[in-house]
C-alpha cells in the first residue's frame, strides 16, 4: 500500500470517530433538552437516576440499534 491509501484510511477512521461521537452529543441534548421541557429528571446523574423512565432505555436500545443498521446498510 501507498503513504497516500494510508493517510486516506486513517483520517476516514479518525472522522467516523468524530462524527459518530457529534451525533452522540447531538442526540443526548435533544434529548435532556425535551426532558427538561416537560420537567423531567434534575440534570444529574445518568439513566434512571435522572428520574427518566423504562421508555428512555427502550429509545436508547432502538436507537443504538438503528444506528448499527444503518452502518452495516452504508458498507455496501
Amino acid at each position: 500500500m501507498n503513504a497516500n491509501r494510508i493517510i486516506s484510511m486513517v483520517v476516514r477512521m479518525v472522522m467516523r470517530r468524530l462524527i459518530r461521537s457529534g451525533v452522540d452529543a447531538g442526540v443526548n441534548a435533544y434529548a435532556n433538552r425535551r426532558d427538561a421541557k416537560a420537567g423531567k429528571g434534575t440534570g444529574q446523574g445518568t439513566g434512571q437516576a435522572k428520574g427518566k423512565g423504562p421508555e428512555t432505555a427502550k429509545t436508547q436500545k432502538r436507537m443504538r440499534q438503528g444506528m448499527r443498521m444503518a452502518r452495516r446498510m452504508g458498507r455496501f
